[in-house]
């Protein structure tokens, strides 16, 4: 017969989870959580430095300080009690020592993550009759505590969909005509445009503000308002949307032509562009932050960064100022430069113009946390290799009349412990779909090359 097993779980953090989502500990309700003293030595190596895994160490340490404040070790042990927001108790912290000797199923000790293994082994014969469950992002490390029988598990707390096809593209394609199922429509006419107030029966649902209607027959739609039975949807013509231009760059389809719409609209203040290799997004989100800061002057200045894995831990050994040490790193940015200007009679002075004309810096994602950019447009590349906890933490620094872009490929997340589902890039297009002032592209094909676009689906 099975033993009896009681309702409150004890979750055992391994470092990366910790490291991936410094408040990770509030996050497991009514169960216990515990934090190998294993796991706080390696937070303890980490924690040193300007990189932003040093940071995202030092937070977690900060939280459980103020968790444990002044508690015995007995207290400690047996688990401190978890103080919500509200006040309410919910949920017990503790930390393990790890110099218990397990009577069975021991792996060797030579490693980290086998002492953390081994620890919970030992935990598990201590509390039979409470569940033991390691949380690890790291999928070696889930199979090695499987193979001893403790049941392992990803965080997944941040994690908001069961699937990346299901994320939020931005618009919604009708086969045929969009007016063929629409009844009582009221169509009016202002110095912006053309809107049509539509009965949201036949609406998407869930319905998003910045949403895009597009059909076969060539009608495009944006919905700018959104009623409790109707919806106004802006009516934009394509062949008004794919003639819009930003600094001599025009769109070369749909996807690119509602994506430019948005980055060109002051009222947004959050663009995200998602896509495969190639798709436009860098050349597009660079044109339209040069058009908006030097031509319609909505800005004062560019603020470009990128997450690059080994970017925190090498930038430091590079010679010259920040923004020297970072334009290695930002190449995707001066070979759109390169490209936006090709076909000039010198491109090279004409990028070397642009480059003294066009307040462009180069930031470091360590150099942007805790600062605030007003009136500045922040362009933030590779965004699938930030963790949502860094996603967070840069999105905040937007200041007054800034904006934000944000630029990403989900088949290209080259971090450590990430995934499509886990990705920050994932997690603010789910949280920012229902933002009024912020809209979501997914880019299609690659205009790039077809050498690009057939690697793309083929590699």
């Amino acid at each position: 017969m099975a033993a009896y097993k009681t309702e409150t779980k004890l979750y055992v953090l391994d470092s990366n989870v910790l490291i991936h989502d410094p408040i990770a500990m509030f996050n497991f309700e009514e169960h216990q959580v515990v934090v190998p003293m294993t796991v706080l030595e390696e937070l303890d190596k980490l924690k040193v430095g300007k990189a932003s895994i040093a940071t995202d160490c030092r937070e977690a340490i900060r939280q459980m300080d103020r968790l444990i404040g002044d508690a015995s070790p007995t207290d400690i042990a047996r688990g401190i009690p978890i103080q919500r927001a509200n006040g309410d108790y919910l949920g017990s912290f503790s930390i393990l020592l790890d110099s218990f000797q397990p009577t069975k199923r021991t792996l060797p000790d030579d490693l980290n993550d086998n002492k953390i293994i081994n620890s919970l082994i030992t935990l598990q014969e201590k509390h039979p009759h409470r569940e033991v469950i390691l949380i690890t992002k790291d999928i070696n490390m889930r199979l090695k505590a499987r193979g001893c029988g403790i049941p392992a598990q990803d965080y997944q707390n941040d994690q908001l969909l069961s699937d990346v096809t299901l994320l939020e593209t931005g618009f919604h394609i009708y086969p045929d005509s969009f007016w063929d199922n629409q009844q009582h429509v009221e169509t009016f006419h202002d110095e912006s445009g053309t809107y049509h107030r539509i009965d949201r029966t036949h609406l998407p649902d869930p319905l998003y503000y910045n949403t895009f209607l597009v059909d076969e027959k060539g009608f495009v739609g944006r919905v700018v308002e959104i009623e409790e039975q109707h919806a106004v949807v802006l009516d934009l013509p394509p062949e008004h949307l794919l003639q819009e231009s930003a600094w001599g760059l025009t769109p070369r389809d749909i996807p690119q032509a509602i994506a430019l719409h948005l980055l060109l609209d002051p009222n947004v203040h959050l663009v995200t562009l998602s896509g495969q290799a190639g798709s436009g997004k860098t050349i597009l989100a660079l044109a339209a932050a040069i058009e908006m800061t030097v031509a319609r002057k909505q800005f004062k200045r560019i603020i470009a960064t990128r997450s690059t894995r080994g970017l925190d831990e090498d930038i430091g050994f590079l010679p010259g100022t920040e923004a020297e040490k970072m334009e290695p790193w930002l190449g995707a940015i001066t070979d759109n430069l390169e490209a936006l200007h090709e076909g000039d009679e010198n491109s090279h002075a004409s990028i070397d113009y642009i480059l003294q004309k066009v307040p462009l810096q180069f930031k470091s994602l360590n150099y942007i946390r805790g600062r605030s950019f007003q009136h500045s447009l922040i362009l933030i590349d590779e965004c699938q290799n930030l963790t949502p906890h860094q996603m967070k933490t840069i999105i905040t620094r937007a200041g007054t009349g800034s904006k934000v872009i944000c630029l990403g490929n989900l088949a290209q997340i080259d971090t450590p412990y990430l995934n499509p589902i886990s990705s920050g890039l994932t997690y603010l297009i789910e949280r920012f779909k229902a933002f009024p002032y912020g809209g979501t592209v997914q880019l299609q094909g690659s205009p790039r090359s077809v050498l690009a676009e057939y690697a793309e689906n083929h590699l």
